[in-house]
């Protein structure tokens, strides 16, 4: 890297972009992730949304990959090598998934790019881990207990989300059912007011049945009207005539009985998709483990990390694993409580604040560790 370029990507204009590009996805998640009434997100947010998620985990790559090709830095390459290839693992799982659910506009339970997220998780704990294994860094007791404290806290939020919550959930409503209908059995039903008496009718006059009446038209003076009479336009189909099944517009249809939405998806995609129900709930008790394990990950980086030179770097990396899992914990409550749940929601905003909490980290570690290396060799 010449000098230009390290002069243009100084850690203050990295710093300087990285806020920026977060404080707008902040802004453009509150001003449109409001859906309008009766209406979804339109396409344009969802691919703005990918956009902004999927550039912000692909700068975290590149600088993650810059630190592991200096030999300068200091926490060691092989942690930024694994901090790294996450990062660009969950790029390319938002890749697929953008491509699946955008152009292919199919949104399955599951998908090809779930393996590529949960292997972000195995990659980005591993080196969260591995930064406090190299340095020596050894907890106390206290600060295991308060690791393993995080841990539990974790798991019980998960646990609650799949039972507890649905659980009350349930029970309120059934406890406010039957509280109503003892109230409405308990009621004092209102007898029906007395009919009036009805005074007998009179006999009704005797009618001759072969009389005329004096105003009678004859029969003979009545035009009949021919068959074949032509039958004005507007009365041939009533205003308010429904469509029978047979005239309602129907999707236009390829052979085989496909329509052309499924026509443009190819068969190994149809296939795959069936391969990959079954695992359905495997996978998502898989992401469920991940985030807890990345979320003791990160609260071990903080308590290892915290004070000294280099701390600062490492606690943009905590934080930047407690954004994401914050984000991955809405996540797993919206798909688990809200009907037919969008993508786009605002607390999804916190995964753009975690991929640029991981940009943060890295310019921060790659700065100080050339730093620290030129001080050395002055003083030597």
């Amino acid at each position: 890297m010449n000098k230009k370029t390290s002069a243009f990507l100084s850690t203050q204009v990295i710093l300087v972009i990285t806020i920026t590009w977060a404080v707008v996805s902040l802004l453009f998640f509150l001003l449109f992730s409001v859906p309008l009434p009766g209406q979804g997100r339109p396409e344009w947010y969802s691919i703005i949304t990918y956009v902004l998620e999927s550039f912000a985990f692909l700068a975290a790559t590149l600088f993650c990959f810059r630190n592991w090709r200096s030999q300068q830095i200091v926490s060691g390459r092989v942690v930024w090598l694994l901090l790294g290839l996450g990062m660009l693992s969950y790029f390319f799982g938002n890749l697929i998934l953008f491509w699946w659910e955008i152009v292919w506009r199919k949104e399955p339970d599951v998908s090809p790019a779930d393996f590529f997220y949960l292997l972000m998780y195995v990659l980005v704990g591993f080196g969260m881990m591995l930064a406090i294994t190299s340095r020596k860094l050894n907890l106390s007791p206290f600060q295991w207990l308060a690791v393993l404290g995080v841990g539990v806290a974790g798991t019980v939020l998960s646990f609650a989300i799949y039972t507890e919550f649905g659980t009350s959930t349930e029970v309120g409503f059934v406890g406010q059912a039957a509280i109503a209908q003892e109230v409405v059995q308990e009621a004092p039903v209102a007898e029906p007011p007395a009919e009036p008496a009805i005074p007998p009718a009179e006999p009704a006059p005797d009618i001759d049945p072969n009389a005329v009446p004096e105003n009678a038209v004859p029969i003979e003076a009545i035009p009949a009207t021919p068959a074949d009479a032509p039958v004005p336009a507007d009365a041939a189909t009533p205003a308010d005539a429904t469509l029978t099944p047979a005239d309602e517009p129907m999707e236009p249809e390829t052979e085989g009985g496909t329509t052309a939405e499924e026509e443009a998806i190819p068969g190994w995609a149809f296939a795959l998709n069936e391969q990959l129900e079954p695992f359905g709930e495997a996978i998502g008790i898989a992401y469920v483990v991940g985030d807890i394990l990345l979320l003791m990950a990160a609260s071990s980086l903080l308590i290892a990390f915290w004070g000294g030179r280099f701390s600062q770097s490492w606690r943009f990396i905590g934080a930047a694993a407690f954004s994401f899992y914050i984000a991955d914990t809405w996540f797993l409550w919206a798909t688990t409580y809200i009907e037919e749940y969008q993508t786009g929601a605002l607390p999804e905003v916190f995964w753009v604040f975690s991929a640029c909490l991981f940009v943060m980290g890295a310019a921060l570690e790659y700065d100080l560790s050339s730093r620290s290396r030129r001080g050395s060799r002055r003083r030597s």
